[in-house]
């Protein structure tokens, strides 16, 4: 008898441990209302680039962060084309009277490939409403006041051996088979980002003094220009971008709501005085914070060299918070040497402790398996390897 009196006063004790306690118990938040911040990759339909806005509302505190894709085609192009404008006739290598492009699309189903490619075809007249690599037309563009006929002589997604996208090695293989295939009527290429366009360098059989335009701005590919290899890149401000990815969560673990998610830190000082120096504007029917884009050539190249940070972030006083990180893929050139070490920049800054974990560029598992321990942080930052996968990171945290 006396052992179930002892036994009942040990559970009602335990019991009364955790009503007394109910307060902190309140206060803990769960994995499903913690700050998760979508960058670089947007989720959305692969085929139709629809917005997953179910995955944007997985919780109010639930953002995108990343640059203006269209608008970024738009600045690729127009790239293009002020270079071939200002261009000696000798551009068109035999004198057929027509400007033959290669292009490296990278990724078919990627949000940001179908801009870049959308926005080079319709610089350059070939676009025949579609990203697919069959579907062009011919177009025109003016030289020297004369106007050349353009053809996209081909365009092709480049993947890897080990089935992942944007490879540089595949784009050097693939260069290399149109030099051959072509000859002097390829004039100018094009790539849908910088670790292509560096791979196309690498060719054998490169064409000399063949223009090649890339997009990312990547440390090697700035240098490339000054050293007159590369005709021009594309800003996508991965300073904004990753400072953006970054100051939002922070926004959100201080408990900021509404349009103070969105303007501390980017429109006016945050609590701490601190304002990105980048414009990043809202789009609120995607709950996405964009970076603007610039184009790079020789003539500012210098303004873009490696180091360059934001002085508008500063040693912040801000309490100290977990962040659990995924990048989609260890060896994405731009990622790897461009955003990441970006983001090791501005955390600590920001009082935020980045736990990175990267995936291989082509399984979804690789980062998912290691999106664990969930409950050790307070707010999560996540790169997908394809941007439909969403559900799967969100499934993770309805806990």
């Amino acid at each position: 008898m006396k052992k179930i009196v002892l036994v009942m006063l040990v559970i009602a004790m335990a019991m009364s441990m955790v009503f007394a306690g109910g307060k902190k118990d309140a206060s803990v938040v769960l994995n499903k209302d913690k700050p998760l911040v979508f960058f670089n990759r947007q989720p959305s339909d692969p085929v139709s680039g629809a917005i997953d806005m179910t995955a944007m509302n997985f919780n109010a505190n639930t953002y995108y962060v990343g640059f203006d894709a269209a608008g970024g085609g738009a600045v690729q192009g127009k790239l293009i084309t002020d270079y071939l404008a200002s261009a000696p006739a000798s551009i068109d290598r035999n004198g057929d009277g027509i400007i033959g492009y290669v292009l490296c699309i990278g990724d078919v189903g990627h949000n940001d490939s179908k801009a870049r490619t959308e926005g080079i075809r319709k610089a350059l007249g070939t676009w025949a409403g579609s990203t697919d690599p069959t579907v062009k037309q011919e177009g025109s563009v003016t030289i020297g006041g004369k106007t050349y006929k353009v053809v996209e002589l081909e365009g092709k997604a480049m993947t890897g051996t080990d089935g992942s996208t944007w490879n540089a090695n595949a784009a050097t293989e693939a260069m290399g088979g149109w030099a051959t295939k072509y000859g002097d009527q390829i004039d100018l290429v094009v790539s849908n980002n910088d670790g292509m366009a560096m791979g196309c360098l690498q060719a054998s059989n490169y064409p000399a003094g063949v223009p090649v335009f890339g997009y990312d701005a990547n440390a090697d590919a700035i240098e490339a220009i000054g050293a007159g290899k590369l005709s021009g890149t594309v800003s996508q401000n991965v300073d904004a971008q990753a400072a953006g990815t970054l100051q939002v969560i922070r926004n959100l673990l201080d408990g900021l709501t509404g349009a103070d998610v969105y303007t501390k830190g980017f429109s006016v000082p945050d609590q701490y005085g601190n304002k990105i120096s980048a414009t990043v504007q809202y789009k609120a029917d995607q709950r996405g914070l964009f970076a603007l884009n610039a184009g790079v050539n020789k003539d500012n190249w210098e303004a873009y060299r490696e180091g360059n940070r934001d002085t508008g972030i500063k040693q912040s006083n801000a309490p100290v918070k977990k962040v659990l990180l995924t990048i989609y893929n260890s060896a994405d050139n731009f990622l790897s040497s461009s955003y990441l070490p970006a983001l090791r920049y501005y955390a600590p800054l920001m009082g935020i402790e980045l736990t990175v974990v990267q995936g291989d560029g082509q399984s979804e598992a690789s980062c998912l398996d290691k999106f664990t321990n969930l409950n050790n942080f307070d707010a999560y930052a996540i790169n997908m390897v394809k941007t439909n996968s969403a559900a799967d990171y969100t499934d993770k945290l309805k806990y």
